[in-house]
């Protein structure tokens, strides 16, 4: 199991998309001097979505590589297989919140900012944005290929950026670290639970497979 763990994180590190990373990287500088004290919480959401769009470009090149064929000789369990596969997606979410602590001592040191709630929503941001982008994506892939997950990730991609179009023309930015106390908790009580519910679907769609 960890050598199926240590695949998918390499193919994540190995397969990184340079064009991606530089789109990522122009907008992140750009929030940063448009931003202001918000820009480490808008680059956090950005630096999220760009680990779910990679992850997803890791989907692809399983499909391409047809690694499902060589998998289903390997003597686990489709249980294993797919877990793996979301385990080393939790990795990456790791790279996520290491990026965006780093993204929010940005602002700190330019504009000499510092809010809690700021750094509290954009930790929440790197954590729950590429569990749902994946969440969403794997079980469309076990079920009906890598294609349609890709249509699907537009999908997830599309409202995400029309809610931070709304803050920065509507009620303004310092509009989205005000929420009700508790709100974090069970934001991530509702991702673990939908994370584990579009794992046993995946399960379901790979076994379907076999």
């Amino acid at each position: 199991m960890k050598g199926l763990i240590y695949k998918e994180f390499s193919v994540f590190y190995k397969s990184v998309d340079k064009k991606l990373l530089f789109i990522a990287g122009a907008a992140i500088v750009l929030l940063i001097c448009n931003a202001g004290a918000y820009a480490g919480l808008l680059a956090s959401i950005m630096l999220a979505i760009t680990v779910g769009m990679q992850n997803i470009m890791c989907f692809a090149f399983d499909e391409r590589s047809e690694w499902k064929k060589y998998q289903l000789a390997i003597p686990v369990s489709g249980f294993l297989a797919v877990s793996c596969k979301y385990i080393s997606v939790l990795c990456t979410v790791c790279l996520s919140l290491l990026g965006s602590i780093f993204l929010n001592l940005l602002p700190l040191i330019l504009f000499r900012s510092f809010d809690v709630s700021i750094w509290g929503l954009s930790i929440l941001s790197a954590v729950i944005v590429p569990m749902i982008w994946t969440g969403v994506c794997l079980p469309i892939t076990y079920w009906f290929g890598f294609q349609s997950a890709q249509i699907m990730g537009l999908f997830v991609f599309i409202p995400t950026f029309f809610l931070i179009k709304y803050f920065e023309d509507g009620p303004g930015f310092q509009a989205m670290t005000v929420f009700p106390p508790g709100c974090a908790a069970a934001a991530c009580l509702g991702v673990i639970v939908f994370y584990g519910i579009s794992l046993i679907i995946s399960v379901a769609g790979y076994e379907r497979k076999r």
